[in-house]
């Protein structure tokens, strides 16, 4: 899971998370799926909606098929399965750098077609880099949390 806004509020919520993830983990003697987390993280932003954690987030791992998956969030729950993400400051840098790297040149083919370019492990660490590189350039936020 990846958090940006409130520190505060993103530190509480990882450690609610963390101990619902390991009673849970105990109850079922079993790991949590990732599509499991992702509703729990939903359900747990959900509850704090009329005084929400200012966090928002994104889950990726894997599901029950052994594809990536990558859950979206905004601060009150809603949630969506995307092909991936970018939250915080960046991410109006980040997305379409991925937009135009990943999607499909013709997304209104029929039938409908997987849009996301399939990357090796090696692509997607380049690709990240490039993408917070390329962020860092332009947003003095970043730059300074990396400081």
């Amino acid at each position: 899971m990846a958090s940006s806004g409130f520190q505060v509020d993103v530190r509480a919520l990882q450690k609610v998370l963390a101990a619902r993830h390991l009673t849970d983990q105990y109850q079922h003697n079993m790991q949590m799926s990732c599509p499991a987390m992702a509703q729990l993280l939903s359900n747990t932003l959900y509850y704090k909606r009329f005084f929400p954690y200012y966090a928002f987030n994104v889950l990726d791992g894997l599901d029950s098929e052994g594809k990536g998956c990558v859950f979206t969030y905004d601060v009150v729950g809603s949630y969506e399965r995307v092909g991936y993400s970018a939250q915080g400051s960046g991410s109006t840098l980040i997305m379409p750098f991925l937009n135009n790297q990943l999607k499909s040149p013709r997304p209104l083919l029929l039938p409908a077609q997987d849009v996301v370019t399939p990357l090796s492990e090696a692509e997607v660490i380049d690709l990240g880099k490039t993408c917070f590189a390329s962020a860092t350039e332009r947003d003095i936020i970043i730059v300074v949390y990396m400081l």
